[in-house]
């Protein structure tokens, strides 16, 4: 399941994934969020807060991950993904070669530095 991350700055998006995640929720939800975003802004900062490991989150999901970095290729400013799960650790550090912007990984306890990264203008 996706949650969205309240009360961040106009200019991020912010994303809780826990449980079972899903392609078309993943897709869906961060299109829209996406899409909102740019209407404000004219780059994209995501926060991702996982606290499901690979199996839960599909591999589909991971799938629609590429597709929307390239989606929104020119438009990444920063990305953090925070989690404890060494898998999704090294699968999502892969993204920082193919999208451009900054890409940092954040350990669950540090929470609030990884938004306070991702904020900074």
């Amino acid at each position: 399941m996706l949650q969205v991350i309240n009360d961040l700055p106009f200019y991020v998006v912010g994303l809780h994934a826990v449980a079972d995640v899903t392609e078309v929720e993943f897709e869906q939800i961060l299109i829209q969020s996406f899409d909102a975003l740019l209407k404000k802004s004219r780059k994209i900062n995501f926060i991702l807060v996982l606290e499901t490991d690979i199996p839960g989150f599909s591999s589909g999901a991971w799938c629609g991950n590429i597709k929307i970095g390239l989606k929104y290729f020119l438009k990444w400013n920063k990305v953090a993904v925070v989690t404890d799960q060494p898998g999704v650790l090294d699968y999502s550090d892969l993204f920082k070669y193919f999208i451009p912007g900054k890409f940092r990984r954040f350990p669950l306890e540090h929470f609030d530095t990884a938004l306070r990264w991702v904020s900074a203008t």
